[in-house]
């Protein structure tokens, strides 16, 4: 994801990312990072009526319907029109809901979060995975082998 455009409020920043060459506005609040859900969803499936394609996601889906109201809140969004109360989710939120696309464009992250699942669980039965793969991030991102 590439930053584009940046505002700021009180309270808030909006941004507008690139993700799969489609816009996602997503806003800093409550000390973490939310995204507009319907644009997650229209940069994984092809609908020209996202708001129903939710619906139909969530009758498909009944835990993910359950526990919408406690993954999806309403936050204000900068729009063109002015600022919209719109359906946001945090990463967390968002990953559950992608599981719950059944589309192409939706798979490699399905993919990447059953890697990193399985990743995961073979650190807690063996904590050394952990620490060579934080030792491969910190070399990553410019600190020394020591």
């Amino acid at each position: 994801m590439a930053e584009e455009k940046r505002e700021k409020d009180d309270k808030s920043e909006t941004h507008i990312a690139i993700f799969n060459g489609k816009s996602i506005r997503r806003i800093w609040y409550a000390e973490r990072w939310w995204f507009v859900v319907e644009d997650i969803i229209a940069s994984l499936v092809d609908s020209s009526d996202i708001k129903q394609y939710v619906q139909k996601m969530k009758q498909r889906d009944e835990v993910l319907a359950e526990a919408w109201v406690q993954i999806v809140h309403t936050l204000p969004i900068e729009t063109e029109g002015g600022k919209q109360s719109m359906n946001c989710a945090d990463t967390k939120g968002i990953f559950r809901i992608i599981q719950s696309i059944p589309s192409k464009k939706a798979e490699p992250f399905k993919r990447w979060l059953a890697r990193v699942g399985y990743e995961r669980i073979q650190e807690i039965e063996n904590p050394e995975l952990a620490q060579e793969r934080m030792k491969k991030l910190y070399e990553l991102k410019g600190y020394s082998k020591d």
